[in-house]
């Protein structure tokens, strides 16, 4: 079964988010990416947090790197997704908060392009789009890999990641950076302890 997101006049304009050209797994990379560049979008650069998706420039720019326009209502609705999902992905909300935006969407099923089975299209207005395939990444994470996505366990860092280690023991955003950053913390405090 293949899952799609469609915008009304996408086929038009070429704008399929089918992947089945290079296969399922491609599609759900770039999914997968998008979900953390979209969670990611709020970093904690030299100890003060920052939001790319504050400002109306950085956020259309950013945007557009994923082929939107950054409109005003497009902006909120990735900022809106993104706060719900890190909070659903943190533990403070239940997963059904993502209900609302599910309720935007429309569903249409068509052939498979393989022609084996169906596609599921899903129908939204074009300002949602990136927040409903971040949703949709999410979900698909949830079933096919649950507790992959997790946040970065550096409380000073607002980082998520997706582990993709066949032990799934990631702890960190970036081993080079809060990695080593906790390691080091540890060991002072050991080490602190012990003189004491």
């Amino acid at each position: 079964m293949e899952l799609v997101v469609r915008t009304p006049g996408a086929a038009a304009k070429g704008r399929d988010r089918h992947t089945g050209a290079r296969g399922p797994a491609a599609g759900a990379q770039e999914e997968e990416a998008l979900l953390l560049a979209v969670l990611n979008s709020c970093p904690v650069i030299n100890g003060v947090p920052t939001d790319e998706l504050a400002d109306d420039d950085k956020a259309a720019n950013w945007l557009a790197t994923y082929g939107r326009t950054g409109s005003e209502v497009e902006r909120e609705v990735v900022k809106d997704v993104r706060d719900v999902l890190a909070d659903v992905v943190r533990g403070r909300l239940d997963a059904s908060a993502v209900s609302s935006w599910l309720d935007r969407a429309g569903v249409r099923p068509r052939p498979a392009s393989d022609g084996i089975g169906i596609r599921w299209e899903i129908l939204t207005d074009p300002d949602h789009e990136v927040g409903m395939r971040s949703i949709l990444a999410w979900s698909r994470l949830q079933h096919e890999r649950p507790g992959r996505l997790r946040a970065c366990e550096n409380t000073e860092c607002q980082l998520f990641l997706i582990d993709h280690s066949k032990a799934n023991t990631a702890r960190w955003c970036s081993m080079a950076v809060c990695g080593n950053r906790m390691k080091a913390r540890r060991h002072y405090e050991r080490a602190n302890a012990k003189r004491n």
